[in-house]
């Protein structure tokens, strides 16, 4: 696929997907949510992609302010709301449990370890991409807010579903009701985002995170924990958890990786992951 709306970068196992619409400050359009899925997809393809970086155009001086709004009034022109995308878009994530098979909460069935690095401005479905994604690190003055009552619209894409299990409902509920902008140092404060850094320091610390992850955590524990925290959100039985796990342990334990980590801890070095 031909990129129109997105950047594509490969270095040592990080893929970084760059939400780029300068000119209309990386603004959201169907065009973009086709890109983001094609490249999630071509990650979850490459066993050596171990991690995704989503940032925005630093030139758009936001990671992503919503939906573009040329576009939104083209839907009250047309009298419903449009996507936008194609019939045939990328399915990342899809198959693995009905309830991941939806916009956005694909991100739950996407094997890969997904990083927002959240640079500038993240309203709307800009702040539903940062929220679906397993770690956010923003920029400590970037603004954020749901935005979605403020143009007539429900809570968007699963967040009423999603924030609560992130923030806590008290939290959530002020967020979604009120629509109000917070800056990314309250976004951590609240465990919205995992961390918040000075703006120009987001992406290198993104990058570095995603690095450490590549050098110290082998690629199947990354996968398989990733993949228990999303199926574990679906259901309230622990025992289901741990016997999950307890089949998880008797496959790893046989592979490679959990000899070569066994004794990269005892010869006290980097463990040299082969995958399996």
């Amino acid at each position: 696929m031909k990129l129109k709306t997105t950047r594509w970068d490969l270095v040592n196992g990080v893929g970084t997907i760059t939400l780029s619409r300068p000119r209309r400050h990386n603004s959201w359009t169907g065009r973009m949510h086709t890109e983001l899925r094609h490249l999630l997809q071509t990650a979850e393809d490459d066993p050596s992609i171990r991690v995704v970086v989503i940032t925005g155009d630093p030139d758009g001086t936001t990671f992503c302010p919503g939906a573009d709004s040329q576009a939104l009034e083209t839907h009250v022109d047309r009298g419903a709301y449009d996507p936008g995308t194609p019939d045939d878009i990328a399915n990342p994530g899809y198959g693995i449990d009905p309830t991941f098979d939806a916009d956005f909460a694909y991100f739950l069935g996407f094997e890969t370890v997904t990083i927002a690095a959240i640079n500038g401005a993240a309203a709307g479905v800009g702040l539903v991409i940062a929220c679906w994604c397993d770690i956010r690190i923003v920029a400590e003055d970037a603004k954020l807010t749901t935005a979605h009552g403020m143009l007539n619209f429900p809570a968007e894409y699963g967040l009423s579903w999603l924030l609560p299990r992130l923030i806590g409902l008290s939290r959530a509920t002020d967020l979604l009701l009120t629509s109000r902008p917070i800056l990314g140092r309250e976004a951590a404060e609240i465990g919205l985002a995992n961390r918040s850094v000075a703006g120009v320091d987001v992406v290198a610390t993104a990058h570095d995170y995603a690095r450490t992850l590549v050098e110290t955590i082998s690629p199947h524990a990354l996968r398989a924990t990733k993949r228990q925290l999303a199926i574990d959100m679906t259901h309230n039985d622990a025992s289901r958890s741990v016997r999950d796990a307890q089949s998880r342990i008797d496959q790893m334990s046989v592979e490679s990786d959990y000899r070569e980590g066994i004794a990269a801890l005892v010869e006290k070095r980097t463990p040299r992951w082969t995958g399996p």
